[in-house]
């Protein structure tokens, strides 16, 4: 298995064509297995051309996979034999997942975009359904899967288990939200540092109650502390995606979220080490005119577009702004960037 750390000595990666073809399969399958115990089979087992990437975050574990069809079949006695009592939740990014639980109603099948859970304590049978490819080969499944202790969750088991099997967009609310932070901490898990890890998997798990429980209308049941994590993470994804409004305030965000802007204040302050929100709002900005400046894409919209495209109305302002931050003004920025040369 082709294993190594990705900067905090809790990523393990592995590629199945740097490992011999009579050994892909079992390596895969013990991999997954540390978390999702369940018996595997694939008809492309002989070969088998896949990949993933297992981030460890505290007591939380990140699976990015890809890989041909295959089967997970956790049986009854499989369960009462060992129930390490963990959730198992999984994002499909491409292709499709059959979902069959014993009696508890029709097969369901889940496709790209779509979030469901499940119970280690329950059985249940998945089938990789694969997407065609451009090569020849097999046709593959895209997945993130999470998995946390049911411990960790506040929402009760009983509870919980009313929504497991059932599928969900990600499309808006708290599913998107979830659905987006485990994309990003996928594309950052190099980058991560050992401190960091922990923290982002209890955001993760606090995404993850507030959903539920909204679900349930359960809310109630989660702790005032995560319900402040997941209100601060939802005020951060609604930062970014309106950051080329000039008019992006506090006050339009707190109205956004149906909370006072002091309570807003309070909040974000708590859980950003001092940030306010007009400076979390500043930086987001000034990121983002480093990297559109640097995209060869962008190379022929001017200094003050690209001010615009971040809600900075006077290029006077990011000039002034962006030369505190990074030490040189944006037209260098850009130029050294475009030009393959260090620096900025």
């Amino acid at each position: 298995m082709g294993a190594g750390t990705a900067g905090t000595g809790t990523a393990g990666v592995f590629r199945g064509e740097e490992v011999p073809a009579k050994e892909r399969f079992d390596c895969w399958r013990e991999l997954i297995g540390r978390t999702r115990d369940s018996e595997m089979t694939s008809a492309h087992a002989a070969d088998f051309q896949a990949e993933m990437r297992r981030l460890e975050l505290g007591q939380v574990t990140l699976l990015r996979s890809s890989f041909p069809p295959a089967r997970f079949r956790r049986t009854a006695a499989r369960v009462r034999r060992s129930d390490p009592e963990v959730y198992h939740l999984t994002l499909v990014l491409d292709g499709g997942l059959s979902l069959a639980r014993d009696d508890r109603g029709p097969t369901a099948v889940f496709g790209p975009g779509e979030l469901y859970a499940l119970d280690s304590s329950q059985p249940y049978d998945v089938r990789g359904l694969g997407a065609r490819t451009a090569g020849r080969g097999p046709r593959r499944v895209e997945a993130l899967g999470v998995d946390f202790p049911v411990s960790a969750l506040p929402v009760p088991p009983d509870r919980a288990r009313e929504l497991m099997g059932r599928g969900f967009s990600r499309r808006e609310g708290t599913p998107a939200l979830l659905a987006d932070f485990l994309v990003g901490l996928d594309r950052q898990a190099t980058l991560l540092g050992p401190a960091e890890a922990p923290r982002l998997g209890t955001v993760v798990v606090d995404l993850v109650s507030a959903w539920l429980a909204r679900e349930l209308d359960a809310e109630a049941a989660v702790p005032d502390d995560a319900r402040r994590r997941a209100i601060v993470e939802h005020v951060r994804a609604f930062i970014r995606r309106n950051l080329h409004d000039p008019g992006l305030t506090p006050s339009v965000i707190a109205a956004a979220h149906h909370i006072s802007v002091s309570y807003l204040h309070r909040v974000f302050s708590q859980h950003t080490q001092g940030e306010t929100v007009a400076a979390w709002i500043r930086g987001r900005r000034l990121e983002k005119a480093h990297r559109d400046l640097a995209d060869p894409a962008l190379r022929a919209l001017p200094v003050h577009a690209v001010a615009a495209r971040c809600g900075i109305t006077r290029p006077s302002d990011l000039s002034r702004a962006f030369r505190a931050a990074y030490g040189l003004s944006p037209s260098e920025h850009r130029h050294r960037a475009l030009s393959g040369r260090a620096g900025g």
